[in-house]
């Protein structure tokens, strides 16, 4: 069996942002000829829509078969190039990769008996250092420090500030060993709230985050946190945990503290703005939660006009921005304003690489707002796009809610004689999952009960009755995320639109000061 060729390179070339591809051009003069193959065949990786192997090694050689392991070598050599000038690249921005070269021109200077020269470099990697908060490097600065002073011999040196270096080093690794205990805390709360049972309404997963956190005393007070990235995974990691055990006022408010802490200190923004992005995102999220709608959209604009860093930064604020945006014009009614922004959210998605685009996060939100809108096939292509996903692309506690939304938009379809397969269907699938719960329950008894009503006057006291049943079941708040079933039976009781039923709802709660 012939083996499938790699699009490794293809995925690092496409990759590269267009400065990136500039200085990669810069990067390689007088390293190859301006019509080597090495860059004739990144020019061709840059501009291929899809990977094609065969289409590159064709006009790379003129349509001549490459002899023996020709071309794999030239794409392994052009693999290593690209990494090399991306290293270079970093290197002007990144102050990780700026102390890794001070401390190895340190080395290269040590070998070459220039110590005074070496001493120069470390001052200036210690201020640096310190500033950002690298610990690991202060250990490297401080050793080289006491090496330094050892081979020159330096003993008054020694004298002056041994005891100075030792203090300093053993403050580093208390606050690196301080760090990394509560980054541990924080991917351990992390893993615990998005493993796959996340979603469940059971008691095991809030007993074993109150275990992590709750009776853990490094979450007592943030004074425990003794640096600026300890305080930080302090805050991230409460912040987490008072969502995930629903304590809403809790998630708001520890939100708005890490928010202040990382704006405190600007110059950590500039190398790192993931944190920052996932704060805003988890603030917008509790502002809804608490119903501060007027500090949502000032969070959500704050949000969509940051200036990301990295591509992973871009991916994450277009993320991040539609999905609340969307999830609060799902929440105010105004389905027509959603679609227009969809449609701005696709065309904005083709300038990302399709390997690492979700599109898939955004189906079960386009399917509500088509729904929204009256486009009940659209909605409904949506949906299936969103089924049809691997399971790992989205969690699984948006399984039940699918699962209702589906046999809602075949009601409002008029699909009837397929209702009643759909429903066994969907019954046998939530008891396969375990999520056959109080609400799944009731609402599908309420799907039959439609199938049988005869006339027009039944079916609104159906709609009626499971109206009244639905603040009574188990799971009502915390299940659907998404889909408000509340405003679409009121609005069959009513004989009126979805989304103006959505819209009344948002209007009396604008009305009573939320």
């Amino acid at each position: 069996m012939a083996k499938t060729p790699s699009d490794k390179l293809f995925r690092l070339v496409q990759s590269l942002s267009p400065a990136e591809r500039r200085y990669f051009r810069i990067f390689i003069r007088g390293k190859t000829e301006r019509s080597s193959k090495y860059l004739q065949l990144f020019d061709l990786l840059a501009t291929q829509h899809t990977f094609d192997e065969a289409d590159l090694k064709s006009k790379i050689y003129k349509g001549e078969a490459p002899g023996g392991k020709k071309y794999s070598e030239l794409k392994s050599y052009l693999y290593d190039l690209v990494l090399k000038s991306l290293q270079a690249f970093d290197e002007q921005h990144s102050v990780q990769f700026k102390l890794n070269d001070l401390l190895q021109s340190v080395t290269v200077l040590y070998k070459r008996g220039h110590y005074d020269d070496c001493a120069d470099l470390l001052q200036k990697a210690a201020k640096i250092a310190r500033q950002y908060e690298a610990f690991g490097a202060q250990l490297d600065i401080i050793r080289w420090e006491k090496q330094l002073a050892y081979t020159r011999m330096d003993v008054d040196f020694l004298h002056k500030k041994l005891e100075q270096l030792q203090f300093q080093e053993t403050q580093a690794l208390q606050h690196l060993n301080n760090t990394t205990g509560y980054q541990k805390a924080f991917f351990q709360v992390y893993t615990a709230n998005f493993k796959r049972e996340a979603g469940s309404r059971s008691e095991s997963r809030s007993t074993l985050l109150r275990n992590l956190v709750g009776q853990d005393e490094a979450f007592s007070d943030p004074d425990r946190a003794t640096s600026h990235k300890a305080r930080v995974l302090y805050y991230r990691t409460l912040n987490i945990y008072y969502y995930a055990t629903a304590q809403y006022e809790q998630f708001y408010e520890s939100g708005k503290k890490l928010m202040h802490l990382l704006e405190s200190q600007p110059h950590f923004l500039k190398e790192n703005l993931a944190d920052y992005i996932a704060t805003l995102s988890n603030l917008i999220l509790s502002c809804g939660l608490q119903q501060y709608y007027t500090e949502l959209r000032i969070y959500l604009q704050k949000l969509h006009l940051l200036n990301p860093i990295t591509e992973d930064d871009r991916r994450k604020i277009h993320r991040q921005y539609y999905s609340n945006l969307f999830a609060l014009c799902a929440f105010t009614g105004e389905f027509e304003d959603a679609r227009r922004e969809m449609d701005r959210c696709q065309q904005e998605a083709e300038s990302f690489s399709a390997q690492d685009y979700e599109m898939a996060s955004f189906y079960l939100q386009y399917c509500i707002i088509c729904f929204g809108c009256g486009d009940f096939n659209r909605a409904l292509d949506y949906l299936n796009l969103w089924l049809n996903q691997p399971r790992s692309v989205k969690r699984e506690d948006l399984q039940s809610e699918a699962r209702i939304l589906s046999l809602v938009l075949h009601f409002e379809m008029g699909n009837m004689l397929l209702l009643e397969s759909l429903s066994r269907s969907a019954t046998r699938f939530l008891q396969k999952k375990n999520r056959y719960h109080d609400l799944e329950r009731r609402f599908i008894h309420f799907i039959h009960d439609l199938i049988k009503a005869p006339g027009q006057q039944e079916l609104r006291a159906e709609f009626k009755k499971m109206k009244q049943d639905l603040p009574e079941l188990s799971g009502y708040q915390t299940l659907l995320q998404t889909f408000d079933l509340e405003a679409w039976l009121e609005s069959k009781i009513k004989g009126q639109t979805f989304a103006a039923t959505v819209q009344e709802k948002w209007q009396k709660l604008a009305k009573s000061g939320a």
